[in-house]
């Protein structure tokens, strides 16, 4: 199993960064090159998701169409809350995300990511050369897309 992790501080209130975070249209945003989109399949397709809820997200990745189904599985607002990959091309997939408010009214947005590819042995190669680096730039990708939008007026668009 690979672990990756991303701190990322932000300009902007507590509230703010963990309802961004749960946004499908900021999580959309942040991942344009892959030209992914929400499939009304599984659940939530628009808006902020919850606690038990679920995204199935169609994207294209290594120029193959994946599709892959997360649960929000825990959440303690505005501090938490995870997302776990119910079905996809993963063995496993689980995502941390941690919020703590600084001094200076900043917010630190810490992710920690767990996942594991689907074939034992060449799997665990694929995840050393390939998935890796692929994963955590994925998560920058996904982060600077919300300290972007938080520390603008664009969140307007996203949260009430």
């Amino acid at each position: 199993m690979v672990r990756l992790e991303e701190t990322t501080i932000i300009k902007s209130p507590i509230d703010r960064c963990f309802d961004l975070a749960r946004s499908v249209e900021v999580h959309l945003a942040g991942n344009k090159h892959c030209g992914e989109t929400a499939v009304a399949t599984a659940g939530v397709t628009s808006g902020l998701i919850g606690m038990s809820q679920q995204v199935t997200w169609r994207a294209k990745h290594f120029g193959v169409w994946q599709t892959l189904t997360s649960e929000i599985t825990a959440m303690e607002r505005p501090t938490y809350f995870q997302d776990t990959m119910i079905r996809g091309a993963f063995r496993s997939m689980k995502h941390d995300h941690y919020f703590r408010s600084l001094s200076s009214g900043e917010t630190e947005m810490k992710d920690v990511f767990f996942f594991s590819a689907p074939l034992p042995v060449l799997g665990r190669v694929a995840e050393i050369v390939v998935l890796r680096r692929y994963m955590q730039a994925l998560l920058h990708e996904r982060n600077v897309a919300i300290k972007r939008i938080a520390e603008s007026g664009e969140w307007r668009k996203y949260v009430a």
